[in-house]
């Protein structure tokens, strides 16, 4: 019976056995030497299989794009909201502000007019005259004129109603204002290139304001307008000429604050030549006139202007309060830049109206445009006939 047990004992054994060499063969792993040593296991990879042929697409016939089909595009429409405001014409402007020249018609024409209706007038009656205009920055030259004028029909004056001596008095003063001086604004587009117009002026003149208001009587005339920011040195100005283009619909090119003017210039005036606008208007930094490195900048403004296209006119802001002090700028920056036409502004806060006719008579220089108030549609072109009754007022 012991001897049963022990060679079935002998026979589980060498069973066991046998199944784990099986067992040892069929594993897929194989341990190297190098490996062994480290512990890594490294699966052999599977060698690559052999894909399988895709079977083959077919292929349309080649076919040669056609062009796309042109577009017209609908125009640009505002933004929500942004409702741009539409100027009136310059035309008749003068004689629609006449009303502002009240200030200046106080001290000018009505003082003249009460001294003009006396029955008689003597010598004393003439020196107030004078004193008069001379007050009003009529300047010595233009006084003489018109006193003398004046004096020439001192017979007719001793019999003359009130409406014939301030028909007589406006007459006079249109005949000392230049009217056949040419006031016409250079804005029109010349052989393909726009408009230009520089311009310049001391600190303080209301150079800036008077820059978007000039936009605005180019875009209520019609006409398509581009604002050079090239007053680089002070931080608000780009930023208060682009508010006065953004009213009325115009694009302002402006650079970074330091910034070299001449280049800010260029690239407006570059700008409106791809654009084909008629008019581009450049603010230029307030000088003082007795720098001379600022104006000699002035002048390197201009040159660069000019690689795109002529300047066609050259815009000299000057406050009328300033009085005869404003002819001594316009003649410094005349010889800088070749000054066409002077912009008066102020008029409206002065009884200095005279100075008109002073920068015309002493410079050769028409005063083209004249500020009357600080709305946006306060300037007006010069009419001497509309500004000489304002002056004189009504009986």
């Amino acid at each position: 019976m012991e001897f049963v047990l022990i060679a079935v004992a002998i026979l589980v054994i060498a069973v066991l056995a046998g199944l784990g060499l099986l067992i040892s063969r069929g594993r897929g792993t194989t341990r190297l030497d190098d490996d062994a040593a480290s512990g890594t296991t490294l699966t052999r990879p599977r060698p690559p299989q052999p894909e399988e042929a895709a079977p083959p697409v077919e292929q349309p016939d080649a076919v040669q794009p056609e062009a796309p089909p042109t577009v017209e595009l609908p125009p640009a429409e505002p933004e929500p909201g942004l409702v741009f405001e539409t100027p009136p014409p310059s035309a008749g402007r003068l004689v629609r502000l006449r009303s502002r020249l009240a200030r200046s018609q106080s001290s000018l024409g009505r003082g003249l007019l009460t001294v003009l209706a006396r029955e008689k007038l003597t010598e004393d009656d003439w020196e107030e005259i004078e004193e008069t205009l001379l007050a009003a920055d009529v300047g010595v030259a233009a006084t003489a004129q018109i006193v003398e004028r004046l004096r020439t029909q001192s017979m007719v004056l001793a019999t003359a109603s009130g409406q014939d001596l301030r028909e007589l008095l406006v007459r006079e003063l249109t005949a000392v204002l230049g009217p056949d001086m040419d006031r016409t604004l250079g804005t029109f587009r010349r052989e393909g290139r726009p408009g230009v117009v520089l311009v310049v002026g001391v600190n303080g003149a209301g150079k800036t304001t008077t820059v978007g208001k000039i936009a605005r009587v180019l875009v209520g005339d019609g006409k398509s307008v581009l604002l050079g920011a090239a007053d680089t040195f002070r931080a608000a100005a780009a930023d208060q000429l682009e508010t006065w283009g953004e009213r009325v619909g115009v694009l302002t090119v402006r650079g970074r604050e330091g910034g070299d003017p001449a280049s800010v210039a260029f690239e407006a005036v570059r700008t409106g030549v791809e654009g084909e606008v008629d008019t581009v208007v450049i603010d230029t930094a307030g000088r003082l006139h007795t720098k001379s490195g600022l104006m000699d900048e002035l002048g390197k403004v201009k040159r660069v202007v000019e690689k795109q296209a002529p300047v066609t006119e050259v815009l000299l802001v000057l406050d009328a309060t300033t009085g005869q002090n404003g002819v001594v700028q316009a003649r410094v920056f005349t010889e800088a830049v070749a000054v066409t036409g002077v912009v008066l502004t102020k008029l409206d806060g002065t009884a200095k109206g005279g100075i008109v006719v002073s920068v015309q008579r002493e410079l050769g220089i028409p005063v083209k445009l004249i500020g009357l108030g600080e709305g946006p549609d306060d300037l007006a072109p010069f009419e001497p006939r509309a500004f000489a009754e304002g002056l004189v007022g009504e009986i």
